[in-house]
């Protein structure tokens, strides 16, 4: 039997993350210290929260004797890279199901190439076909997954963006890592952790794991997603920990007009942002979720003596110019 995955493996992350302040005049003036949880230095291969997601599902899947993994994104997605590098490095085969049957025989952009060169196949499929399975797969349907079983095999089958409950609890160890900082405050009251959300499984494992008084807050992605991310929030403490939390919120005005959508003007914050503290944006998520920190800053619902946490889930392009103003695929915070 195969031996289940951990941090002395083939892949070796770099944790805890990192936790770098962030010296800015315009915050301290209004009260607000902001720090980076560098997640996005994690691993290379596997960054930010998807090596916190995809840990336990891997051991997972090994210890059930699985040999293969089975997945879903976008044509830029992180998780599917992350997922082909992972099942890679542990001798996992891998199968990535590509939301747009077009791409089939267009040129591989660079996220896809890489995946396939980890191993991974790819399966193009149209966009309803794509939904109607992520909808069985969420509603548990065995018709789905005995079909997915009868074209690819047995298989561990991660859903889009690598969200379920073990990937809500590797999340959670996030907050540990917080709470051990050296010659700092435990969190508390005042202490704020942010994150982008794509799928919920990040912020529902940061609620989950805060002590009292700290809170959390996602910043949506999507557009249009007011309810139904709550309720995938909900849903996964309800699975997963067996109680709800009320130490959590969603802010759904800093999507920059939808999915993949960066606008001139949350182009022109992260710009800045870049250069007066020298951190690379990724701009799908990382940029939206310190856009909004400023924004609800600005705003006044970060009062005077809060410390912001943002958690930094993933790097930026390798591609110059690859994410502005373009929609790009899934990558499941």
């Amino acid at each position: 039997m195969r031996r289940a995955p951990d941090t002395t493996g083939p892949i070796r992350p770099r944790l805890p993350s990192p936790v770098q302040d962030v010296a800015d005049p315009w915050l301290a003036h209004r009260g607000v210290a902001l720090r980076l949880k560098r997640d996005d230095l994690i691993h290379p291969l596997v960054p930010g929260n998807k090596w916190r997601k995809l840990t336990p599902n891997l051991r997972a899947a090994v210890e059930r004797g699985h040999t293969r993994l089975l997945t879903f994104g976008g044509a830029y997605s992180n998780h599917i890279r992350a997922v082909a590098a992972a099942g890679a490095a542990y001798g996992l085969s891998t199968v990535g199901v590509i939301r747009g049957d077009e791409l089939a025989g267009a040129p591989r952009n660079w996220s896809l190439a890489r995946a396939e060169a980890h191993g991974m196949e790819l399966a193009f499929v149209t966009r309803s076909a794509y939904r109607e399975t992520l909808r069985g797969l969420g509603e548990d349907d065995p018709g789905t997954l005995r079909a997915l079983e009868e074209r690819w095999g047995r298989a561990y089958v991660l859903p889009e963006g690598g969200t379920n409950v073990l990937a809500a609890r590797g999340a959670a160890e996030l907050v540990a890592e917080l709470s051990d900082l050296p010659d700092l405050p435990a969190l508390g009251p005042g202490d704020v952790v942010c994150c982008a959300v794509g799928t919920g499984g990040t912020l529902a494992g940061i609620a989950a794991g805060l002590p009292a008084g700290a809170r959390a807050v996602g910043f949506a992605v999507l557009k249009g997603a007011e309810g139904y991310l709550e309720r995938e929030v909900a849903a996964l403490h309800e699975r997963g920990w067996a109680r709800a939390f009320a130490n959590w919120r969603i802010e759904h005005g800093y999507h920059g007009g939808g999915y993949g959508r960066v606008p001139a003007e949350l182009e022109a914050f992260a710009a800045e942002f870049e250069a007066r503290h020298g951190v690379r944006l990724e701009r799908r998520y990382v940029a939206k979720l310190l856009w909004g920190v400023y924004g609800l800053v600005e705003r006044g619902e970060l009062a005077p003596g809060s410390r912001v946490t943002a958690v930094i889930t993933g790097p930026p392009d390798p591609e110059p110019g690859g994410a502005a103003g373009v929609s790009r695929g899934c990558g499941g915070a």
